[in-house]
């Protein structure tokens, strides 16, 4: 039986996943900093996207979003190890996502990948450590979507 800890624990890391994809979809990047470690790396690599820490990704999702006008990050099924003060996950997510190309046409595709995070308690509730961005598929993503942009300089 889980200990109300534990219960209180798993609310909270399922809360913090919510207010990345809130984050991340309303473009409030800025909200970023309550959802990460302010040491916390990022790693959307294997998904073709940047890897640096929350202040670089934070310059960088602007530019390399501008492409895709509409998007959804759904985050479901979280397989999450709890320990003490610190915790690991593995967690889906979906995310359906519209590609605008250079004439305003627009592409629905799917991405599916899955988070494995890092996470650890703070002063100000959990928060990630480490994100990496596993590539799980895409379905019907379009060809021409350009190269990914660099990490912008401050």
């Amino acid at each position: 039986m889980m200990s109300l800890q534990e219960m209180s624990d798993r609310l909270e890391i399922q809360d913090l996943f919510a207010r990345y994809s809130f984050a991340i979809d309303d473009r409030d990047y800025d909200a970023l900093d309550r959802v990460f470690t302010p040491d916390a790396t990022i790693d959307y690599s294997e998904t073709g996207g940047a890897k640096g820490s929350v202040a670089e990704i934070k310059r960088w999702l602007p530019v390399a979003m501008k492409k895709f006008p509409k998007f959804q990050h759904m985050v479901a099924t979280t397989q999450l190890t709890l320990d003490g003060d610190k915790a690991r996950s593995r967690t889906i997510l979906f995310n359906p996502m519209v590609h605008a190309d250079a004439d305003g046409r627009e592409h629905i595709f799917f991405i599916g990948l899955w988070y494995r995070d890092e996470l650890v308690r703070t002063a100000d509730g959990w928060r990630i450590a480490s994100r990496y961005e596993e590539m799980g598929y895409a379905y019907d993503a379009p060809t021409n979507m350009g190269e990914i942009p660099p990490i912008p300089t401050a």
